[in-house]
């Protein structure tokens, strides 16, 4: 016990003293809060630029009816757009000149046709401009809406009776549906957490493999499995390495609900509402770091297990390629669940081992399940992680004694068999 602990130490103090981690760590911490007060950033790039975020876009507006600019003013007005009209005079060729020219940014043409529809043709430099093509065709859909309800003398409370919304609920009779409110809150958190586990998996793993082929490209290993076996060598680096990446997921889990909480903003209410975190479900958190630690110890022990087959850091990538393509491939099964984790497919795949920590996760978190469900998951991969370090003991024995170009998986057989030896 007491080899596999200083091992255990080594590895984690390691790796997190080295430059690399606390260079990554305070980055990700430093983006977080810079995610934070974004809105606060810019409003203060603009006041030391001169810019006012209350200041008003200006429209110039080439009225060919006659009536439609003051109307759109005071559509645009009452909706509190921040745009501000402006008639103007010039031709339409001039008012095109001046924007390939960048005097103005935008205009737009407005006039009737014989059946009093709104002709309108909004005019900018960019293809890219979205936000004020889309109000000015609101406004002018509610211009167009009160010119009809006049020529069939129409009150105001008839309009809106025209347009009164329908009372539409959806409900679901299935045992494992949650109401559409509880999903939609629910989506945003299990992304968010998803989006965790398969980048802690998918990190740490490759960081234990990388470990272990530089000990092995050092001759390190040969000095330590003198004095202590393999399979505690092992399993003392994946436990090391796993606590390293659960402490630093605490950590950027904790600064970023200090650094929306104490922004005060609208964005970070925004944020904790779509995604769900305002009316977090805390069995929810729980699977979360259930399947994180699952899965973590089920890849990172195939991560050591291919490690060891390899004697340069440069073949590393290559040799886990397989085992980081189970990964995505279980991420991009269970980002096509968010729509609807009730199909066929994700339900199958959500008892795969190797799927599970993503795809039952999806599940747990956005249905209502059985518990024997998720428990029976659990129970897979606990069996596959124990058969998994059973096996790659085996191959860990014999595999951190081989040395050479060592990049094939085939190359497991020879480590098993120089592992007896």
């Amino acid at each position: 016990m007491r080899e596999f602990m200083i091992i255990f130490k080594q590895a984690f103090t390691t790796k997190a003293k080295t430059k690399s981690f606390i260079i990554t760590t305070s980055i990700m911490i430093a983006a977080v809060f810079l995610f934070a007060n974004m809105e606060k950033i810019i409003d203060t790039v603009k006041g030391a630029t001169g810019g006012d975020k209350d200041s008003a876009e200006v429209l110039q507006v080439l009225d060919e009816s006659g009536v439609l600019a003051e109307r759109l003013k005071m559509q645009l007005e009452s909706n509190e757009s921040g745009i501000k009209v402006e008639l103007s005079s010039k031709s339409e060729n001039a008012l095109t000149e001046q924007v390939k020219e960048g005097e103005i940014d935008s205009f737009v043409t407005l006039g009737l046709d014989d059946t009093n529809t709104i002709q309108a043709n909004y005019i900018s430099m960019s293809a890219m401009d979205f936000s004020l093509p889309m109000m000015l065709e609101e406004a002018l859909k509610s211009i167009q809406t009160e010119m009809k309800a006049e020529e069939l003398s129409l009150s105001g409370e008839q309009v809106q009776t025209l347009f009164a919304p329908i009372q539409f609920e959806q409900q679901s009779v299935s045992p494992s549906a949650k109401s559409q409110e509880e999903l939609s809150q629910a989506r945003g958190l299990v992304y968010v957490l998803m989006f965790l586990i398969y980048f802690a998996v998918i990190v740490y793993s490759s960081m234990i493999a990388t470990e272990v082929a530089a000990e092995k490209s050092s001759r390190v290993m040969e000095i330590l499995i003198s004095s202590v076996s393999p399979v505690k060598h092992m399993f003392a680096k994946v436990l090391g390495i796993g606590s390293l990446g659960l402490l630093q997921m605490v950590l950027l889990g904790l600064a970023g609900y200090i650094a929306l909480k104490t922004t005060g903003s609208e964005m970070a209410d925004g944020f904790f509402s779509v995604f769900g975190f305002s009316n977090m479900n805390v069995g929810t958190l729980v699977y979360a770091l259930v399947f994180f630690l699952l899965g973590y110890f089920l890849f990172a022990t195939l991560a050591a297990l291919l490690g060891s087959l390899v004697s340069r850091t440069e073949d590393v990538q290559q040799i886990i390629m397989p085992m980081t393509l189970l990964i995505v491939a279980g991420f991009m099964i269970a980002a096509t669940g968010l729509g609807n984790p009730e199909m066929a497919y994700i339900k199958y795949a959500s008892f795969f081992p190797f799927f599970a920590p993503l795809v039952m996760f999806l599940r747990v978190g956005m249905l209502e399940l059985p518990v024997w469900e998720p428990l029976l998951s659990i129970a897979i991969m606990l069996v596959t992680i124990f058969l998994l370090g059973f096996f790659g003991a085996r191959v860990y024995r014999g595999g951190v004694l081989m040395y050479g170009p060592s990049r094939s998986l085939k190359d497991i057989k020879k480590a098993i068999q120089l592992g007896k030896e």
